[in-house]
């Protein structure tokens, strides 16, 4: 019941961003890992498939689909946390003029008491997080973006940090263009 009335809600979102009233954003966030992620392969007979497992650090990206077609990421080497949260939403206001709805998951740190203030200052600014329900990520168009990301646009390789962030980055900057995802 509370997933056929998040569609319903997120339909009527969405045709206030296609009229122009509002803009919408899909958030999430993913770690991405130096060694690819291979959850199958195809191998000739007699073969072992083989991808070197040499461990690192994760790059923790958050990111913003937006209505307009734009994706606005922050690419960091560290856990995420309440703050680095809202201080990503003051990053995402500034790139959009119009009311804005947030659709995201239930992560603790997305309603942490500690940025309850600044969340406040951001609803004041014409910010509305949109929360939804548990265990429907489906409903996160974004979560859509992760799975290309990692399994079709990345090549399946080992990855120093630099190259790994550098591959992130180039991808995410260029969603719309030579990446395609319909919003």
């Amino acid at each position: 019941m509370k997933f056929a009335k998040a569609q319903q809600e997120i339909s009527a979102l969405r045709r206030q961003a296609a009229a122009g009233e509002i803009a919408v954003a899909y958030l999430d966030e993913a770690g991405f890992a130096q060694v690819h992620p291979n959850r199958s392969a195809w191998t000739p007979v007699g073969q072992q498939h083989r991808i070197e497992a040499i461990r690192g650090k994760r790059l923790n990206v958050i990111a913003a689909f937006l209505s307009t077609g734009q994706v606005v990421s922050a690419a960091l080497w560290c856990t995420f946390n309440a703050l680095l949260f809202v201080g990503f939403l003051g990053l995402l206001r500034q790139q959009v003029a119009k009311p804005l709805t947030i659709i995201l998951d239930n992560a603790s740190f997305h309603n942490a008491r500690a940025i309850q203030p600044h969340l406040e200052v951001l609803r004041r600014e014409g910010v509305t997080l949109y929360f939804l329900p548990p265990y429907s990520p489906e409903l996160n168009r974004l979560e859509k973006l992760w799975h290309l990301v990692k399994h079709t646009w990345m090549a399946a390789k080992h990855r120093d940090a630099k190259t790994l962030e550098a591959d992130v980055n180039e991808i995410l900057d260029n969603v719309g263009s030579r990446y395609q995802l319909a919003f």
